[in-house]
């Protein structure tokens, strides 16, 4: 009875605090319960990114966020990050007052927080005594523990900042790509793409081995693809996901997993590529399928878009939206994907008909009448649909071209290309009869042709300036 009412009581403070930050903040909130389990979709990731996506979970997902929040701290407590730690107890005090882990450990913030400081400056004194002895790579190498040190402990700005000063004592290729990998993961955890993009052109300027390059692709590739999703450029991500090699595997788990992979790359090409395209490029592509395979509701969808199940294409990804809304790259794109690859769907949908009814159209996509109306409208004014919808006969009509027009419009483009014909070949006719045209010997034509023509053994390029000059004044 007791264990009942305490989960009560945390049911009501965790519907509190979400209804604040909806009312103060403005805060998306996802309510439906995620089809994942939150420990095996967390253990795909290593690093920082683990725990930002438990406090993203944490702060968005009621049903979740407890579980979240206490992960979090857990994982915490096992590193330097005090700062995110005072602030994952600070949400689970609202949320879980009572729970055991929403006690602030004071003592162990403090302790920590001196510890990071001592080793901080340890570091930058042995930094000093290098660079007095103007040893290279002990500079490199220090600048290298400063950045580490202080991305453990959260200063990513710092952090940015130490890894960019090795580049002047960078002596090989593979120091200069060391240097690029850290700041492109930094970058990505601060959502900086610019400087993702930026380095990920100088590591692919480097001369690399091909071990080098088989080992780079898969993180490069979704690394670029990260940042072209981040501008809205889903064509140019779906490509450079659909090119990511099936090596990727656990190795860039600090960033993102192969399920990411396919979800993101699979989202992308929905909302970026025609049927054909997706057949071609993505159901066919036997890299991309073994990412597929790990999250096969995603093929599913891709391939009901394909043979034209609408429905069943959306419905599947409105089944995992909350995994999408509560994952760190993706969230802030799902609602534009989703309005785009709904948007393609209805436009591939009429492409065959002049004339559907609303009724019909709203059962082929499970959407009530009057909510598709207000949609096709919205595609018509943005004229993402050439159509016009009857509400009176409650039909969706295609625009029909005016044939009169069309025929007046390429008769006179007829016309007016014989005519300019004509004139061509009138002052061709001039000109050789003026004797204008220069003619070279057959003796001659092979040489001269071969230094550009000139004189009378310059036939060849005699013709081209009189087409040249032909084409100028007709």
């Amino acid at each position: 009875m007791a264990s009942s009412t305490f989960a009560g009581g945390v049911a009501d403070s965790v519907r509190a605090y979400f209804e604040q930050q909806q009312q103060t903040n403005n805060a998306v909130v996802v309510h439906g319960a995620p089809r994942f389990d939150l420990e095996a979709y967390i253990a795909n990731y290593t690093g920082r990114t683990q725990v930002d996506r438990l406090l993203l979970i944490g702060t968005h997902s009621p049903p979740l966020a407890v579980e979240a929040l206490k992960l979090a701290i857990k994982s915490l407590k096992n590193s330097q990050d005090v700062q995110r730690y005072r602030f994952a107890v600070a949400i689970l005090q609202k949320m879980a007052p009572d729970d055991p882990d929403a006690v602030l450990d004071e003592e162990w913030a403090e302790k920590t927080a001196r510890k990071n400081a001592s080793e901080a400056e340890k570091i930058e004194n042995t930094l000093k005594s290098y660079k007095h002895n103007l040893i290279k790579e002990s500079i490199r190498m220090g600048h290298e523990d400063l950045g580490n040190h202080y991305y453990a402990c959260g200063e990513l700005t710092n952090a940015v900042k130490s890894y960019s000063r090795m580049r002047d004592f960078c002596t090989a290729p593979k120091h200069i790509l060391d240097m690029s990998l850290q700041i492109i993961r930094v970058s990505i955890e601060q959502g900086n793409y610019m400087s993702v993009q930026a380095h990920i052109a100088k590591i692919r300027n480097l001369q690399r081995t091909p071990e080098e390059e088989e080992q780079l692709k898969p993180k490069l590739n979704t690394a670029m693809a990260l940042a072209h999703m981040s501008l809205g450029a889903y064509r140019d991500a779906a490509r450079a996901f659909l090119d990511c090699p099936p090596t990727l595997g656990a190795s860039f788990n600090e960033v993102l997993s192969s399920n990411d992979v396919a979800v993101y790359g699979g989202l992308c090409a929905l909302a970026s590529m025609d049927r054909q395209a997706l057949k071609t490029e993505v159901l066919d592509n036997t890299n991309f399928r073994q990412f597929l395979e790990l999250e096969p509701h995603m093929r599913r969808a891709i391939s009901f878009f394909f043979t034209a199940k609408y429905a069943s294409c959306l419905q599947i990804l409105d089944e995992y939206k909350a995994d999408y809304m509560l994952d760190v790259h993706l969230a802030r794109h799902v609602r534009a994907l989703y309005d785009t690859i709904r948007a393609k769907g209805i436009v591939q949908y009429f492409i065959p008909y002049s004339c559907v009814t609303l009724s019909g159209m709203a059962a082929a996509f499970s959407t009530p009448e009057a909510q598709l109306e207000a949609e096709l409208i919205r595609m018509i004014e943005a004229r993402t649909l050439d159509a016009r919808v009857d509400t009176k006969n409650r039909l969706l009509t295609a625009k029909e071209a005016d044939l009169r027009e069309t025929v007046h419009r390429e008769t006179l483009a007829m016309a007016q290309a014989y005519e300019r014909q004509a004139r061509m070949k009138l002052v061709r006719m001039n000109m050789i009869r003026a004797g204008l045209e220069v003619r070279g010997s057959k003796m001659q034509g092979g040489d001269m042709r071969a230094h550009g023509g000139g004189g009378r053994g310059g036939g060849g390029g005699g013709g081209l300036a009189l087409a040249a000059f032909v084409e100028r004044f007709t």
